[in-house]
């Protein structure tokens, strides 16, 4: 049986960020829910355990869709193929 305060969890991150005055483009970060929890239970919680509670409750890291503008992806291409492998291996 999953706890009732990990289903009202769920139901206030389905709200978005805005519902908690942040800017909804800018998403959820561990740091914002955790103040959510905070706010609700008066206890705080670090990013790595916040983390493990999100994980439980099926969620994943995301990233942004979006890319900048000025990417150059035949550069990128490049210095994955050619800087990445000497960094890796120190």
């Amino acid at each position: 049986m999953r706890p009732q305060w990990r289903d009202w969890l769920g139901e206030e991150l389905d709200k978005g960020p805005a519902a908690h005055g942040w800017d909804e483009e800018q998403g959820w970060t561990l740091a914002r829910v955790a103040l959510v929890i905070a706010r609700r239970f008066h206890v705080r919680f670090s990013p790595a355990q916040t983390w493990r509670i999100l994980r439980q409750m099926g969620f994943t890291p995301q990233l942004p869709a979006h890319r900048s503008a000025e990417r150059d992806e035949h550069r990128v291409a490049t210095w994955v193929r050619t800087t990445w492998p000497r960094v890796g291996k120190e």
